[in-house]
């Protein structure tokens, strides 16, 4: 039975999706659109086509069904899980609780609380209440923890500690010269200057190359994906273009977009806010091959010069199933000093470069590491300055 036009089946998807973005899971417009289509598709004979449709379109790893469950029998009204996760959110210790599942349901929790500071117009007389989410973390345990598994209170301070991260600022010899003392190369030009003005003698000139640190150039993907870490990266990148010059950023998704004149206004949240106009394709599907395509033919030769070092950041996952990626990191390596990729999938011990387009961009990089948490960018300030 296909759901009726009149009902509000669609306005509680998306009702629902905001819950599983709040709570960490990577939903974008397009696949609440998806995810919309399934149900009128399949109908909602009962309780369980529901789930399956919705489950085809919201959990794409195995790590995210756990989340997606405890939610939907939440927002759906199942009144089995809503006791075993009234239970679950007792300050009780347990020793065999796992902890994944008690970061999930830390989050759910938080995701389905009322903000903080909204005025409620029955509010009673003032009473103790227990906070059963933990959300202390000192600066240690801050620094190891992975970003999707921060609570708000943990990513706000993530974003203060990100805000005050420094890359190194290594210069490297370029190809001009400049005066220099004596030991060096020698000037002919202003060798033979300073012979007309001394006839008698030829004082010698010497110069040497100019140094100067090299552009930075940093490739971030936004697909749906990597929706949890592209925001914290996106406060990384708006931290280093105000610390230094020759910062060039941009974004990709289906298409290729650049923020760096927006992201060097001071104001984070101004900066971010004119981004995101900017951008049309957050959290969609992903097209490496096109985008590095359209940034080697429209920007490579404006942004790569000077042994200029770029940065990318994507997990590697193409929807175009690799098409072309090859040829344009091959190209991309050969404009740039060096070729750093950070990807997030590396958090994982177990990480094996199976996908497609994970195996063809990395014969063509530099440096592989992670960046799913402080510390991983804070080692990206010591590869840097190597």
């Amino acid at each position: 039975m296909a759901p009726s036009s009149d009902g509000r089946i669609a306005e509680n998807i998306i009702y629902f999706s905001r819950l599983l973005r709040s709570a960490g899971l990577p939903v974008g417009p397009g696949k609440v659109l998806d995810a919309i289509a399934a149900v009128e598709l399949v109908g909602v004979g009962c309780q369980e086509d529901l789930y399956w449709s919705l489950n085809s379109q919201f959990v794409n790893r195995y790590d995210q069904r756990e989340l997606f469950d405890q939610a939907f029998h939440i927002f759906w009204r199942n009144p089995r899980i809503m006791d075993r996760m009234m239970s679950a959110m007792l300050p009780t210790i347990r020793v065999e609780q796992d902890n994944e599942l008690a970061e999930m349901r830390r989050r759910l929790s938080e995701a389905m609380a009322p903000a903080a500071g909204e005025a409620r117009e029955d509010e009673g007389p003032e009473r103790l209440e227990i906070d059963a989410s933990f959300t202390f973390s000192d600066r240690e345990l801050l620094q190891e923890k992975d970003f999707e598994q921060m609570s708000a209170q943990e990513i706000a301070a993530a974003k203060q500690a990100i805000a005050r991260l420094r890359l190194p600022v290594v210069e490297v010899p370029t190809r001009r010269f400049i005066r220099g003392r004596q030991g060096g190369q020698i000037d002919m030009r202003g060798t033979l200057r300073a012979a007309l003005r001394a006839p008698d003698s030829i004082p010698l000139r010497f110069k040497r190359r100019r140094r100067r640190h090299p552009p930075l150039v940093v490739l971030c993907d936004i697909s749906g994906s990597m929706s949890q870490y592209s925001r914290m990266l996106l406060h990384f990148m708006h931290a280093i273009t105000n610390d230094r010059d020759r910062v060039h950023c941009f974004v990709f998704g289906t298409r290729l977009s650049n923020i760096s004149r927006q992201l060097k206004h001071r104001d984070v949240d101004l900066a971010l806010e004119r981004a995101g106009e900017a951008v049309q394709d957050w959290s969609g599907g992903t097209r490496i091959g096109a985008c590095l395509k359209q940034f080697n033919s429209a920007w490579s030769r404006r942004v790569l010069a000077q042994g200029a070092v770029t940065l990318i950041i994507s997990d590697g996952l193409d929807r175009d199933e690799a098409s072309g990626l090859q040829q344009q990191m091959e190209r991309l390596a050969k404009s740039s000093r060096r070729l750093i990729w950070l990807n997030p999938l590396l958090r994982y011990k177990g990480f094996e470069p199976r996908a497609s387009g994970i195996k063809a961009m990395l014969p063509y990089v530099d440096e592989f590491r992670s960046a799913h948490n402080i510390a991983s960018l804070k080692g990206l300030s010591e590869l840097l300055s190597q």
